[in-house]
């Protein structure tokens, strides 16, 4: 018997009816690659941000002999210059505390928050001052106009310097594998090695953090402070 065949031609209509889903997962197939690409420069931005180190201190060999700052005689001293308003310098402080910790009490720490000239008074008073101060054995001071900063030739937040007891350069560098990152890391390392044994396999280190001295950092400022400023 022979069977007819019938071919049915679709309208306009229905063809684009029928083109349809190919079309949408085309449309959800480019939307899904141009998110993850979004997502990929987005993420090797922060990761480079965040391991970009700042301007590394050169500071002088022998304790600033014009420094307002009084370094124990007996055991090591430390000095950290911070930038009140740095969110990185928030990890800088944890870190600090470690290395306090573990130093036995053969170690004293300052922690300077730079004040530029202009700003009114408890600008500095930050809760990063706040977690420096509760720091057993550490002392955070006011550096007024940035005056120690310059006399440890320090350019970015959480620069930490150590020195002996005979007033010499052991350690210059950062306390952070980088921007705001909490954890072991080489320079904390070495100033607890320095602190308790008088040795350690480096002495200086990248430094991760905000300008001291840049007021188009990326440091938080108040609004009432950028306008009056």
């Amino acid at each position: 018997m022979k069977v007819n065949s019938i071919l049915i031609e679709p309208t306009p209509g229905e063809e684009r009816l029928v083109s349809r889903p190919g079309g949408a997962r085309v449309l959800l197939l480019a939307g899904t690659i141009l998110w993850l690409l979004v997502i990929s420069i987005g993420l090797w931005m922060l990761w480079g941000y965040e391991n970009t180190p700042g301007k590394a201190a050169e500071p002088p060999r022998e304790w600033p002999a014009d420094s307002k700052i009084l370094p124990a005689r007996d055991h090591a001293t430390l000095v950290m210059l911070a930038h009140p308003h740095c969110p990185c310098t928030r990890a800088t402080i944890g870190e600090l505390a470690s290395i306090m910790a573990h130093s036995q009490g053969r170690l004293t720490a300052y922690v300077l928050f730079v004040k530029p000239a202009g700003f009114s008074n408890k600008w500095e008073a930050t809760d990063l001052w706040q977690s420096a101060a509760s720091i057993p054995g550490v002392t955070a001071v006011i550096d007024d106009e940035g005056a120690e900063a310059n006399r440890f030739h320090a350019a970015t937040s959480g620069q930490t310097v150590l020195y002996d007891a005979g007033g010499r350069l052991l350690f210059s560098g950062g306390i952070t594998a980088s921007r705001g990152h909490y954890g072991d890391n080489a320079g904390q390392s070495a100033i607890v090695s320095l602190v308790n044994s008088g040795a350690a396999d480096l002495t200086e280190t990248s430094v991760f953090g905000c300008p001291l001295f840049d007021p188009n950092s990326e440091c938080p400022m108040p609004k009432d402070e950028k306008q009056k400023h």
